[in-house]
């Protein structure tokens, strides 16, 4: 009885002060909603990211040269190489296709301006095989990809990433036009479709026979990645064990080279992900310290201002546990109301993020849970205090207040 009598005082005296409350509920309302929304960018992104590394193949391993590999498909070699990888070590791991190793795919090339008429634009031009549209997942939305007798020929053909496409043709139809790669005239066979690997855009680049690259850009046999896809998943640490063993024994050290798979790249987004995600939501949620504060700050000014009113209550018998669970309700139900409209707040943001912005958010009930709870938490931690101190009064120093 007494507990509903202290939540039903509470509560009007809340009520009393609409516009007041409102104010003081700001800060919680701001940080909760911040929190929801940066967490469920920051997963929605990861979601994103892994599903398209994923979309690549669950079996794919990437052999670069050196200890740090760079990401897949990027254009620079890995820090730290002593020595690229060449044909031979392709050669030899393409030998041990079998009962492990399904498909084996070189990468090479370089950053090169490419030219149709007057119009430029800067790509990553890559040499490679027939195979690899296959093992990367790739399709061409027109025309095709590299066939294997172009690659021995070492024929002038370029198949155009979807973004190149777009900056050389603005549209048009780029078959059987002439595009120059550096000083190298090259015709066009084939688009391939819009697709990113993690934050890379696959579009950015055109495909060339990996004889056509070494012989006429980069005027070597090195190679920038081989890329190897498993039998099957379940047997993809087997094959990268074979590798492991081929090329140490062909090179000499495990130090000068690295083995990658999809897994571990997985991991690694995720984990920076999840860290920025963590960070974000940290300094959001800062503000709901400040909110605290400001919670702090109104519930001691109402104590000042019902002075009389603490005392009045005790002289009539009030006990300090109810004027202190009394006050405690009303700090409470300011952090948690705030809490619960601030949760609303964030996943109406995030849903217009989603639809304004084209970006994929993830709202999680833990996120939600956990963003509530800490408001919740918040009123408590901040309206003991203020509660203590309306307990405290002496009845009769209450009652003389002015």
């Amino acid at each position: 009885m007494i507990f509903l009598e202290s939540c039903k005082m509470a509560l009007a005296s809340l009520l009393s002060n609409k516009l007041r409350s409102l104010l003081t509920m700001l800060g919680i309302i701001i940080g909760v909603s911040s929190v929801v929304t940066m967490i469920s960018v920051g997963q929605g992104a990861q979601k994103s990211v892994t599903s398209q590394i994923g979309s690549l193949g669950s079996n794919v391993l990437y052999v670069n040269s050196g200890r740090v590999a760079a990401m897949p498909g990027a254009s620079q070699g890995a820090r730290g190489a002593t020595q690229l990888l060449t044909m031979a070590e392709y050669e030899l791991i393409r030998q041990a296709k079998g009962d492990l190793i399904q498909d084996v795919v070189p990468e090479a090339g370089t950053q090169s301006t490419v030219q149709f008429g007057k119009t430029t634009t800067t790509t990553t031009v890559t040499g490679t095989t027939a195979d690899y549209a296959r093992v990367r997942n790739f399709k061409a939305t027109s025309g095709r990809f590299l066939k294997e007798q172009e690659v021995t020929n070492r024929e002038n053909v370029a198949v155009l990433g979807s973004t190149v496409a777009d900056d050389l043709f603005a549209g048009a139809n780029p078959l059987g036009q002439k595009i120059r790669v550096g000083r190298e005239a090259f015709t066009v066979i084939g688009v391939m479709e819009a697709k990113k690997s993690g934050p890379q855009d696959l579009g950015d680049q055109i495909f060339i026979p990996l004889t056509t690259a070494q012989k006429r850009l980069t005027g070597s046999n090195g190679i920038k990645q081989i890329i190897v896809t498993a039998v099957s998943a379940e047997k993809m640490d087997s094959a990268q064990g074979q590798i492991e063993k081929i090329l140490t024994r062909k090179l000499g050290s495990a130090e000068k080279f690295t083995i990658r798979n999809q897994q571990d790249i997985i991991e690694t987004v995720q984990s920076t992900t999840e860290t920025l995600t963590l960070l974000l939501a940290g300094i959001t949620g800062i503000s709901l310290l400040v909110g605290g504060i400001g919670i702090m700050n109104i519930m001691l000014v109402s104590v000042t201002e019902r002075t009389r009113e603490i005392g009045i209550r005790k002289a009539l018998g009030a006990k300090q546990k109810h004027i202190l669970f009394q006050f405690l309700v009303e700090s409470t139900t300011l952090s948690s109301l705030g809490g619960l409209i601030g949760v609303l707040v964030g996943i109406g943001a995030s849903s217009l993020i989603a639809s304004l912005g084209q970006w994929t958010t993830s709202i999680s009930p833990a996120s939600v849970l956990i963003s509530f709870g800490f408001s919740s938490l918040v009123g408590v931690f901040f309206g003991i205090y203020p509660a203590k101190r309306a307990a405290s009064l002496h009845p009769i120093d209450a009652l003389r207040y002015e």
